[in-house]
């Protein structure tokens, strides 16, 4: 799975100033809505139920909150990287500064888990984060997600 096949390049923010875990559910809830037509609100409350399951931060300053939302017709993504690291109850409990959230159908099972992986494996990956960190602006950024990691790490 292509992460160009999950993330549309309106689907990035470069730099989002969220100023706690529910706000940044809420902007990411937004720019999903605003760029796959999903229903805000429905994304917001399938981030944070997710959430109250454990915390999706995946350590290193990354973050892959995910949830499955009825009607959606493929797996979207949006991706943000933060004006400034936010506490985010990672697995190493740094703060985390860049989050690709992912919204699946609620049948998409093999799907949903593919990209969550295809995300997990770049993100891991911290010549990726390093690049994404150091991007100027969403074209940028969008190049360094949408490029494939090295063939030997897939």
């Amino acid at each position: 799975m292509d992460l160009k096949d999950i993330l549309s390049p309106g689907a990035l923010q470069p730099a989002l100033n969220a100023t706690s875990k529910k706000h940044l559910m809420q902007e990411l809830s937004q720019r999903a809505a605003d760029s796959y037509g999903l229903d805000a609100r429905g994304a917001f409350e399938a981030l944070l139920e997710r959430e109250r399951l454990g915390s999706t931060g995946m350590g290193r300053g990354v973050a892959i909150p995910h949830a499955r939302i009825e009607g959606l017709d493929r797996v979207v993504g949006v991706f943000a990287r933060l004006q400034k690291p936010l506490d985010y109850d990672a697995v190493d409990g740094e703060p985390v500064d860049l989050v690709f959230a992912l919204f699946a159908p609620g049948e998409a099972g093999a799907d949903h888990l593919r990209a969550l992986a295809r995300i997990s494996r770049s993100l891991r990956d911290a010549s990726v984060c390093a690049k994404v960190r150091g991007a100027e602006g969403a074209t940028a950024i969008y190049a360094v997600l949408t490029n494939p990691v090295d063939s030997k790490a897939a």
